[in-house]
């Protein structure tokens, strides 16, 4: 097997526990996250709030499975720089994406400071992505 199939397969294998998880955790937030909370004395302003983080990573981490399912399918461009657009998307699934859940999970406002990353993370693999387009 070619290296750049090798790539390509794992970036696949990656969007493809992404996409399930994702669709895993948007299940849960839209039949169970808000009585979850509910149960655990969040008030119910504060459910919405919650319920809304969690759809915003729900939602960018399906999107970024998405991109890495293309990603996984883009017929050119070099092997480093595939894996390194794939490294980031990964690390802001992680950074933002997870952040977010934990952050409804257990109302530790701080780990929002770690969302930036994420997205600084997602700016730079699209930026990357540029770079295929292009050379």
């Amino acid at each position: 097997m070619k290296e750049s199939e090798r790539i390509a397969r794992a970036i696949l294998l990656w969007a493809g526990i992404s996409g399930a998880i994702g669709v895993i955790l948007g299940s849960f937030g839209a039949h169970g996250l808000d009585a979850f909370l509910l149960e655990r004395g969040y008030d119910a302003d504060l459910v919405i709030k919650r319920v809304g983080q969690w759809d915003v990573g729900v939602r960018y981490q399906l999107i970024h499975s998405v991109a890495l399912f293309a990603l996984a399918a883009v017929p050119f461009g070099s092997d480093g720089n595939r894996r390194w657009v794939a490294r980031l998307m990964l690390a802001g699934l992680l950074f933002f994406s997870g952040s977010l859940y934990l952050l409804v999970l257990t109302n530790l406002t701080i780990l929002g400071a770690v969302a930036p990353l994420g997205g600084l993370s997602w700016i730079i693999a699209w930026l990357l992505l540029t770079r295929m387009a292009v050379t």
